[in-house]
């Protein structure tokens, strides 16, 4: 079967004016833009967007949705899991919170000394804890 040549010059102009119509300058501007940015210093909002690093306290879900999630989420190695009492219950009972949280600080079995937030401070630790045994 032989295709009309002119329908195949057709279906080319169709093609080369949807191309055309996708290289505007906003579509090519958007699909070059940058995926990401580099904070150098003093922006303390962009800071406090990203969950940290503007010199604030971050809230213990900041720091464990950003460092205590892989193991903590789905109970890794033993990791209490977040809002499950039966995890949480018997190491407040035998410890006491008090004692979680120097185990969170100094490490304790598999878990490295704050965790995989080595730049938290002694209250972003504790206040992920808290965040982890809400409700508890």
């Amino acid at each position: 079967m032989k295709v009309k040549s002119w329908l195949v010059a057709g279906a080319m102009t169709l093609a080369a004016v949807a191309q055309a119509q996708e290289m505007s300058d906003e579509a090519i501007k958007e699909r070059i833009k940058p995926v990401g940015s580099v904070n150098i210093g003093g922006n303390d909002a962009q800071g406090a967007a990203a969950g940290g690093g503007g010199g604030g306290t971050r809230s213990g879900e900041a720091v464990y949705n950003n460092a205590c999630v892989a193991c903590h989420g789905a109970g890794v190695l033993g990791a209490p899991k977040h809002q499950v009492a039966a995890d949480w219950q018997p190491r407040l009972d035998e410890r006491g919170f008090d004692m979680l949280l120097q185990n969170a600080i100094n490490g304790y079995n598999a878990m490295p000394p704050r965790g995989t937030c080595g730049d938290c401070s002694d209250d972003e630790i504790k206040a992920a804890i808290e965040y982890m045994m809400e409700g508890i």
